[in-house]
């Protein structure tokens, strides 16, 4: 079997993170929930270790109603409570919180440009940035998207939306390409980018 170059970040801590780097990270999204999905999941990262969110992934997506927006946005004290208490999840007031209140955001933005994925697209001009790293040393922790992208939402009223969080979530749904040009998945999710329906 042919060896596959990766970034080597994909050998990290959490068994998931190979899948994850082969699978999804760079791929440009224009799904709505899955944007919320990793909207909500970058937030819980913030302070913590990727791999800690990777693992409780599915812990997750169980108790966020599979990342849907309108049902998340409904969660009321009661809920709220109840999730505190969820070992599957980052037990965290602030984050918790923040999930539900983005979720309520999200839906007004989704009103407002008739999809998030419009709107969030909008601060790369629809199409992904594409980087040509050859170190992982090279790749920046922020942006003046991500600085754009972030200081907007704030100003809508999300929470945990800095621009280090938000230049994560531009990675891994493919708004910037930063694998590494060594990396086979460099190629792959250039070519994925070409035929993305993204228009604004």
């Amino acid at each position: 079997m042919v060896k596959k170059d990766r970034c080597s970040w994909a050998y990290g801590a959490s068994p998931f993170y190979v899948p994850y780097h082969d699978e999804e990270w760079g791929v440009p999204v224009w799904d709505d929930r899955r944007q919320f999905e990793f909207l909500t999941l970058e937030s819980a990262q913030a302070g913590l270790s990727w791999s800690t969110i990777l693992n409780k992934r599915e812990g997750y997506r169980r108790a966020f109603a599979g990342f849907d927006p309108e049902k998340v946005a409904r969660f009321g004290a009661g809920k709220i409570a109840a999730l505190l208490k969820d070992p599957g999840i980052v037990r965290n007031r602030l984050k918790v919180n923040a999930a539900v209140n983005n979720a309520r955001l999200f839906l007004a933005v989704q009103k407002e440009f008739g999809s998030f994925s419009k709107y969030i697209w909008g601060f790369v001009g629809g199409r992904p940035k594409v980087n040509r790293w050859t170190s992982l040393g090279q790749i920046p922790a922020v942006s003046k998207e991500s600085d754009a992208l972030s200081a907007d939402l704030k100003r809508r009223g999300f929470k945990f939306v800095g621009s280090t969080i938000m230049y994560a979530h531009m990675q891994a749904t493919g708004l910037v390409n930063d694998h590494l040009v060594s990396c086979f998945r460099h190629r792959a999710c250039r070519l994925a980018a070409k035929t993305a329906k993204i228009t604004v």
